[in-house]
């Protein structure tokens, strides 16, 4: 008997010595900063000079311009650009997935490529592609699209819509993946059925694959809201929040905060906290909305 509860305590032993590791580096390396961020938002004061402000920060945010409109601007590119690059994603992925396409292996290596590049050489490749003087300006007015060259990053509309479309162009191969192996869980006898009964293409990508992928489309949208949420390297590298701040991000303003203005490290902490806020809220709100009726 002794043994045998001997060789359970090694065991168990032995498994804590395992995530004891785990768990002190997330408590350092994690939770420490985040209990550390929430303490100096509570904070007021330029640089290392601080004082305890209560919750003046978090009263601060909501009389902020530059807060208000760096929130409208990236509240935009989620609204937009998210259901854009899931829904994309979701057709080329199905496209994908046909076993009678040829050349499925460098397509799906082709959408997927971008997602490995850096993010600072797509970024500033596409600065340069959006240039007054940029391929882009040059291939309309060959075309006879345009009269004269659009000044993409110079106005503020099309400033958004030059971020929106390089932050699609990187991330819908990766939301893909994601869709493409789950899809090929899918038992092909399923479609065979549905096609038997008269089914289309559509009807069994409406009534057949978004049912079947719904937990891996849930999965990608938490993800995908928490990083446009998150967005500043497209931002800083094309057009650096400009012109006049309204392409400029959540993320940017906090780097501005902290590093390009005089420092402010509480308030920027407090900015920080208000992106935390906002994923879980948006994340709390999809889960609910794809959530099982059945719950």
């Amino acid at each position: 008997m002794n043994k045998k509860k001997n060789g359970r305590f090694r065991i168990h032993l032995n498994g804590w010595g395992f995530v004891i590791p785990s768990i002190v580096l997330f408590l350092w390396l994690t939770l420490w900063p985040m209990i550390h961020a929430f303490i100096m938002s509570l904070q007021k004061g330029k640089g290392n000079v601080t004082e305890f402000a209560g919750l003046e920060n978090y009263v601060r945010l909501f009389s902020d311009p530059v807060f208000i409109s760096s929130t409208k601007n990236t509240v935009l590119y989620f609204v937009i650009q998210v259901p854009i690059m899931l829904f994309l994603a979701l057709i080329i992925s199905s496209m994908l997935n046909n076993p009678k396409l040829k050349f499925r292996g460098f397509f799906r290596t082709a959408i997927f490529v971008p997602c490995v590049t850096s993010l600072v050489a797509y970024s500033l490749l596409f600065k340069s592609m959006f240039a007054v003087d940029g391929i882009i300006n040059k291939a309309l007015m060959g075309l006879h699209v345009i009269d004269s060259p659009i000044p993409w990053l110079l106005d503020t509309f099309w400033a958004k819509v030059v971020i929106i479309a390089a932050i699609t162009w990187r991330w819908t191969g990766y939301n893909m993946i994601f869709y493409l192996s789950s899809l090929q869980n899918i038992d092909g006898g399923i479609y065979e059925a549905a096609e038997i009964d008269g089914a289309n293409s559509w009807h069994k990508f409406k009534y057949i694959t978004i049912p079947l992928l719904k937990p891996v489309i849930l999965l990608t949208a938490i993800m995908s809201t928490s990083g446009t949420l998150q967005l500043f390297d497209e931002v800083v590298n094309i057009t650096s929040g400009g012109p006049a701040n309204s392409t400029m991000t959540i993320s940017q303003y906090i780097y501005n905060l902290s590093f390009k203005y005089a420092p402010d490290f509480g308030y920027a902490a407090t900015v920080s906290y208000a992106i935390f806020f906002m994923v879980a809220l948006l994340s709390l709100i999809q889960t609910k909305v794809s959530g099982d009726n059945n719950d």
